[in-house]
């Protein structure tokens, strides 16, 4: 039986690529080596570090006033790196809080600098979206912004409809799933293992000008001393950079941005289709304006229908639908490279326990 997977990260990536990598696997062209075992100064990798980030600029369209690095440390690193960098004295950081993400990245910034959360969805239990309704101050050091929420299955719409002269996104779990304006933004970044690669890789795009040399700041934890070393100022994740540029490839090939959008809204759409057209057997957790083409989440109506529920789709080869266990039920990560047929399957099953236990 073939295994389908709806991990909501690390997740799956594209075949193509894995396959790629399993034949280059002892013998990186024609080297001899493992990409990982060589030289991150020498001219193999440095090849793939330069096509990777050649990639991001052309996919995301990304223009010549903003940088793109890759660090370590995943996204939480971010939630510090941020507020070191990004607060100067007499400024405050604002943070709109969508889900446990930016919470953790505001608790993360109070730690360190000046912060407030001026926007929250929280008294909604996180099922749908705030009305974004900040006007900016001059006191702002930025505004920080998640665009997508893993846990509640929730995701802006929109990420061009937001206005601040500091604009930081958290995209870890959307970035190249839909096109948008990046000379918006501020700061974007990335932990890889969702819709970018492997873990072990984060991918920061920042506007030149916000990269300011502070003697406040450790080196390691500079993106002035990462940009000036062209993210080679340690030695770098090497192997999740390649399949990083293995990845971005891949969506190069199938068509780019746009084309993952189209297919993300058709992959996700059949099965919402399946919740709405359940008559609450099935309960989409996040409210219809506020859904995300990249977690899809749901209950049923008791512990043990839910419990049901897995071990069947277990039986059936689909796996990683358990929920958060701050929402408990199921989510469906639906990223990427998470094929159509994979949530045709899903659909399907769905149906199928339905008609099988629903009244």
């Amino acid at each position: 039986m073939t295994r389908i997977y709806f991990q909501a990260g690390p997740t799956t990536l594209p075949k193509e690529v894995m396959q790629q990598a399993k034949e280059e696997w002892d013998d990186f062209q024609g080297t001899g080596l493992n990409i990982m075992e060589h030289s991150h100064r020498g001219k193999d990798y440095e090849d793939i570090h330069e096509q990777a980030k050649n990639r991001m600029r052309s996919l995301l369209d990304i223009p010549d006033t903003h940088d793109v690095l890759f660090l370590q440390g995943g996204a939480s690193l971010q939630f510090a790196m941020i507020p070191m960098n990004l607060i100067p004295d007499g400024k405050t950081a604002k943070y709109i809080l969508t889900g446990s993400w930016s919470e953790k990245a505001y608790q993360e910034a109070q730690r360190i600098g000046s912060s407030e959360a001026v926007i929250s969805g929280k008294d909604s239990a996180y099922r749908t979206l705030p009305v974004m309704d900040y006007v900016p101050s001059e006191n702002d050091a930025y505004l920080h912004i998640t665009s997508n929420n893993t846990i509640y299955g929730t995701q802006w719409p929109d990420l061009n409809a937001f206005s601040h002269p500091t604009l930081i996104a958290d995209m870890s779990s959307d970035i190249m799933s839909r096109p948008f304006s990046v000379d918006k933004y501020g700061l974007i970044y990335a932990g890889a293992q969702k819709n970018l690669g492997p873990s072990g890789v984060t991918a920061v795009i920042i506007r030149k000008d916000l990269l300011q040399e502070s003697n406040a700041v450790p080196s390691i934890l500079s993106y002035s001393v990462h940009a000036k070393n062209k993210s080679l100022y340690n030695t770098p994740p090497v192997y999740s950079i390649y399949l990083l540029n293995l990845v971005l490839d891949w969506v190069e090939r199938s068509g780019g941005v746009n084309e993952m959008e189209v297919r993300n809204q058709k992959k996700a759409k059949v099965i919402y289709d399946a919740i709405d057209q359940s008559h609450d057997f099935y309960n989409g957790y996040a409210t219809p304006d506020s859904r995300s083409n990249m977690n899809v989440t749901f209950t049923l109506g008791s512990k043990e229908l839910e419990q049901q529920f897995i071990k069947e789709s277990e039986e059936n080869g689909i796996y990683g639908l358990k929920g958060h266990r701050s929402v408990g039920g199921f989510r469906a990560s639906i990223y990427n490279a998470v094929p159509q047929e994979s949530c045709d399957s899903l659909a399907t099953f769905m149906v199928q326990f339905q008609e099988k236990y629903g009244k």
